[in-house]
């Protein structure tokens, strides 16, 4: 691996790594918003360099990118990269909970669009979903995750 390799795949963890380090920081500001969604484009960026890339990592990337959006209410840039999750689950059917997050990132952009009937319809599949992963401790962050918000107004219910 030469250095600029090494530098995409370092880069790549690092920007994932400060993006959920954002995403746990209470009393986010303005800027720290910003940042996430820069270190989230940019870790999916980086990993698409690295020579370790494999395209689970993108399907990933475009997942944190989703749930970023959907975390600062972006509803409309949530679903494109849910929808770009979604695609690359399906092109290389991924299962476990890789599947399970593809149904969720759906369900909590459309949430952020405030579309109750397409969020619970990606929900149940996410659930559904959760039942095909294999490791139980993966099985429980899962659904923690899952029952985390923000969820807005539509997930009062479930």
């Amino acid at each position: 691996m030469n250095n600029d390799q090494k530098m995409h795949h370092y880069l790549g963890i690092e920007m994932n790594m400060q993006t959920w380090n954002l995403l746990m920081k209470e009393n986010r500001d303005d800027k720290d918003d910003a940042r996430m969604v820069y270190f989230s484009k940019a870790s999916n960026y980086h990993w698409k360099e690295s020579p370790q890339f494999e395209p689970i990592n993108e399907q990933r990337g475009e997942w944190l990118i989703s749930h970023v959006y959907a975390v600062l209410g972006h509803g409309e840039k949530a679903l494109d990269h849910a929808q770009n999750c979604m695609n690359l689950t399906n092109k290389h059917a991924f299962k476990d909970f890789d599947l399970a997050y593809g149904y969720e990132g759906m369900s909590r952009a459309y949430a952020a669009l405030n579309d109750s009937k397409k969020m619970e319809k990606y929900f149940l599949l996410s659930k559904e979903a959760s039942n095909g992963i294999q490791g139980d401790e993966d099985k429980k962050i899962f659904l923690s995750d899952l029952h985390t918000e923000p969820w807005f107004e539509c997930l009062k219910t479930n």
